[in-house]
């Protein structure tokens, strides 16, 4: 049975901290008495979102795919605060566009941050949870149980992070330590934001999804969510909660059956893919511009 855990004094470190669900669970959590400590690589973003959460916390830029910088960070928390009782490997970005269209390099930047990054920030942070008997959180996605084209790296890594959090969790369980694995469907953030906004096949391969996988939804719509289940240290956190239907219905969410609306579409989505490039720039299509530098 989970265990009742307030979040009162509680210091919980959250990458991509800057933005989105981190940014705003951060301001929940804090709310609930926690002590949040942000780190995120947009420095500009991360000082705004610190200067709105009570007292003077923490924050850092700290990119996750530096392992050196994911310790000497923890190591800064620990001096300040003397404990760290939760890490959230939240740091996510995406990349658009068939495999063959994507370049090595973009593919490879998705899954160092979204999967070793993660791997990074949890690994550095573990030897302070057990000692805390903490709780251990990683942003994964819908993303995880159902595969779709045009982000094949997003898909591969969050399916990563669920097997990571599903690992850990059982490595860990007999020290005190609980591990979760979040998976958000299409929220109200820059990302999903920028991927309608920038990308034509995106917007097409949204517009084929059934309800209610299509939907954009708030950040209020899963933000208590999280930070209700951080306080009962929830193994899998589905946001909104119908996301357990694809977790328990993944086989055939990933079926022929299922998938023939989308498969239908994939030669257009390609080729919408191939003419914006064609005026953008292949490399630049493939990621949201923030994120190039």
């Amino acid at each position: 049975m989970a265990k009742k855990w307030t979040l009162r004094d509680k210091v919980v470190l959250i990458t991509g901290g800057a933005r989105g669900i981190g940014a705003a669970t951060a301001a929940e959590l804090a709310r609930r008495g926690a002590i949040p400590v942000l780190w995120d690589v947009d420095e500009p973003a991360l000082k705004t979102t610190a200067a709105d959460l009570p007292g003077e916390p923490m924050y850092a830029v700290v990119d996750v795919r530096d392992y050196d910088a994911c310790k000497d960070g923890v190591a800064a928390i620990l001096d300040r605060y003397g404990h760290l009782d939760v890490v959230w490997a939240n740091a996510g970005i995406a990349a658009g566009g068939p495999v063959e269209l994507v370049a090595p390099d973009i593919w490879k930047r998705v899954i160092d941050i979204n999967l070793i990054g993660v791997h990074n920030t949890v690994h550095a942070a573990l030897p302070a949870i057990i000692d805390a008997k903490g709780y251990v959180a990683m942003t994964a996605s819908l993303a995880a149980y159902v595969h779709a084209p045009g982000v094949s790296a997003y898909s591969a890594a969050k399916a990563g992070v669920e097997a990571l959090a599903d690992s850990l969790r059982l490595e860990v369980e007999h020290q005190g330590v609980d591990v979760a694995s979040l998976h958000p469907t299409w929220i109200d953030t820059d990302m999903v934001r920028e991927g309608d906004e920038q990308q034509d096949a995106f917007r097409l391969f949204r517009s084929k999804l059934p309800p209610p996988f299509k939907k954009t939804y708030p950040l209020s719509a899963i933000v208590p969510t999280i930070a209700d289940a951080f306080e009962s240290r929830k193994s899998r956190i589905n946001l909104p909660g119908f996301v357990a239907i694809a977790y328990y219905l993944r086989q055939a969410a990933n079926s022929k059956a299922f998938t023939r609306p989308i498969r239908k579409v994939v030669p257009q989505m390609r080729q919408l893919h191939i003419d914006q490039a064609a005026r953008e720039g292949i490399d630049d299509l493939a990621l949201p511009e923030r994120w190039r530098d």
